[in-house]
């Protein structure tokens, strides 16, 4: 070798490092190449890592736990399914921690209260903080394990999840592939052009059967995408098989044939999904009436029994345990059962929104009526909270009022005459109470004021937004007649921008036909495309309606539009068909949960009312029974013992 003169390998060095310079490229851990573009689609479908995320790959990195390799494949197929960036030793080894770390918790508590407020461990034994720490060591367990159990199972939730939003986008998806491949028969522009159009989770999958092939992963948009069929075998076969058909019509020779094969996929997703909510509202059932029972019956039934029971309990029963099983324990089960009787529904159309379109949104957004429900409920809150602010010596002292007064002193010496208003009791150097009947009375407007407080800042916050809930849902009820009616308008040859004003004059009263006049104005008058008719972000028909379905329907107008007349009669009227069978459905479901429903708002308008008004007299007239009975026990003691010093010949013992 000439010396001075750069070797072969230092050529290659050198200008491979440049080339890689240029292009951007990087290389995985696993060697594999990975583009610019592939790098934006990760961009796209993650732009932000999620809070489990962060904190799956922060624990995940300081510890690193081993699991089976059964349960590592499994798991993975539910991260992988969930699009989440986390490996299965990463998300076992943040439910152990946070297991490890509330029972840790939790013990590190008990242990402090008992040797900062006790003297000695016998003292604590004998006290009765003992019980409620023991509870609260229970109840710390308790929630350990779930915790444990809940984040150990999130991956599933969130794959569950990612396939709910995914398939409510399933029927679109196979109208748009089947809108495009009626005029061109090719496979990997319809899927390119139904994952422009889509919206959602679906639509990053389709791009990302794209990005396999790019990145060398699969050698054609094929084979990408039965792999990716793969995923929904079990979850949405109907979708699988409609995917099929639609590859089989690639095959034929005869355009008749093909398009027969097309429309026949389309009624398998259709048929499909409306099977699936049909078995969703019978099952749906059974869980709505356990949560019916644990949310309403229960509480009901154990507010009617708190004050017997924490009466023949001599005082086991207090305060916080009535608070954490009523305000905790039960609203969160009830919060978890509702979580997953929700994830268990099938995809229905568009779980997109629109309501951030609607001019009114800024007032839903708005923190203002928070501030004056705030001041509607101050009033209420200090009424309920009278008792304790007048046991405040610095408020007495200086309004020049006492503590507490009789009601002799108040001139209603019939309630009592020497019975207190607010009655606080000083046992053991410690005041408790307010024990009195009035005191009892003023508490109710505690939950008075918040139950007015939410009801005004809701109220103002969606008092439009739900008129026009009220406006979309009418408009989709009658909009299965209108797509038809359009759909025979653009089979008579007629181009869509005058179909809209025709199906608009021949609905009038309908809301339908406000919609139509809408699009039909903002042609005519704002010289719009139909597109823009529906979709502008100032003036769109869609910002008056926000509904998924009724944009979904545009979209499809639009895009199968282009393709010819013809073509989108024929989808205007396959999603007329799907849209009287989502109507089906949703009065199927109210059939099936009318009985539950109408229990739910009976008991919760009326029954639950009246108990807890019946719990809280209860209360109070126990309580001054109590007062009566102590009373009565001190009288006849202090005669008792008059009576015996006068056996004893005036001497007292």
């Amino acid at each position: 070798m000439i010396s001075g003169r750069p070797s072969a390998n230092d050529i290659i060095k050198k200008y491979s490092q440049k080339l890689e310079s240029q292009l951007h490229i990087e290389n995985e851990k696993s060697g594999e190449a990975i583009s610019g573009e592939y790098e934006q689609f990760l961009r796209e479908m993650k732009p932000k890592l999620s809070t489990y995320e962060k904190w799956a790959q922060t624990l995940g990195n300081i510890i690193s736990i081993r699991i089976a390799e059964k349960d590592r494949i499994k798991l993975q197929k539910y991260l992988d399914e969930a699009h989440v960036d986390v490996t299965p030793s990463q998300a076992m080894t943040l439910s152990l921690i946070s297991m490890l770390l509330i029972f840790f918790g939790t013990l590190f508590a008990c242990v402090a209260y008992v040797l900062i407020g006790f003297p000695s461990i016998d003292a604590f034994l004998a006290s009765r903080a003992f019980a409620d720490v023991v509870l609260f060591f229970f109840l710390g367990v308790v929630a350990s394990l779930f915790v444990f159990y809940y984040t150990s199972t999130l991956p599933q939730r969130l794959a569950n999840s990612w396939k709910l939003q995914a398939s409510s986008q399933m029927v679109p998806a196979i109208l748009y592939v089947v809108v495009y491949m009626k005029h061109t028969s090719n496979l990997e522009r319809a899927i390119q052009f139904a994952s422009q159009h889509l919206e959602g989770p679906l639509a990053l999958d389709f791009k990302k059967i794209f990005y396999d092939v790019e990145i060398g992963r699969f050698s054609t948009v094929k084979q990408s995408l039965e792999n990716y069929l793969l995923i929904w075998r079990d979850y949405a076969p109907e979708f699988v098989e409609a995917f099929h058909l639609i590859e089989s019509s690639l095959v034929e020779p005869s355009d008749v044939r093909r398009i027969e094969i097309l429309e026949r996929a389309l009624e398998v997703i259709l048929d499909g999904v409306y099977e699936k909510m049909l078995k969703y509202s019978r099952e749906i059932r059974s869980p709505l009436t356990n949560l019916y029972m644990l949310g309403i019956i229960l509480p009901t039934l154990g507010l009617a029994m708190l004050p017997l029971a924490s009466t023949l309990l001599q005082g086991i029963i207090r305060w916080p345990h009535v608070f954490v099983l009523f305000n905790i324990i039960i609203p969160f089960f009830v919060f978890y059962m509702v979580s997953q009787v929700l994830l268990k529904r099938p995809g229905g159309y568009g779980e997109g929104s629109m309501l951030e379109l609607n001019p009114d949104y800024k007032t839903y957004a708005s923190k203002k009526p928070w501030f004056f429900g705030i001041l509607i409920a101050l009033p209420f809150l200090i009424l309920g909270f009278l008792p304790f602010i007048l046991q405040i010596n610095f408020i007495t002292n200086s309004l020049g009022i006492e503590n507490d007064y009789t009601f002799a002193q108040l001139g209603l010496g019939f309630l009592g005459e020497g019975e207190k208003v607010f009655d606080f009791k000083s046992v053991d150097g410690r005041v408790t109470g307010p024990f009195g009947t009035f005191a009892v009375l003023l508490s109710m407007f505690i939950p008075l004021g918040l139950a007015i407080m939410f009801y005004f800042v809701y109220s103002e916050k969606t008092k439009k937004l739900i008129i026009a809930r009220e406006d979309t849902k009418q408009l989709e009820k009658e909009f299965a007649n209108s797509l038809f009616q359009l759909g025979n308008r653009l089979g008579d040859g007629m181009p869509a921008e005058m179909a809209f004003g025709k199906v608009a004059s021949s609905t009038q009263g309908q809301k339908s036909a406000e919609f139509f006049s809408y699009v039909s104005q903002n042609i005519q008058q704002g010289g719009m495309t139909v597109e823009t008719a529906v979709f502008d972000q100032r003036r769109g028909a869609i910002i008056y309606f926000p509904s998924a379905l009724i944009a979904t329907s545009i979209r499809i107008l639009v895009e199968s539009s282009k393709k010819g007349l013809k073509i989108a009669a024929q989808s205007l009227m396959s999603i007329s068909q799907y849209v009287k069978n989502i109507e089906k459905i949703n009065e199927r479901l109210r059939d099936l949960l009318a009985e539950i429903v109408s229990d739910m708002k009976s008991n919760m308008a009326f029954l639950a009312p009246l108990l807890a008004g019946i719990v809280v007299g209860l209360a109070a007239m126990i309580t001054a029974i109590l007062n009566k009975l102590e009373t009565c026990l001190l009288y006849t003691s202090d005669a008792a013992d008059d009576l015996l010093c006068v056996d004893l010949g005036g001497r007292r013992i």
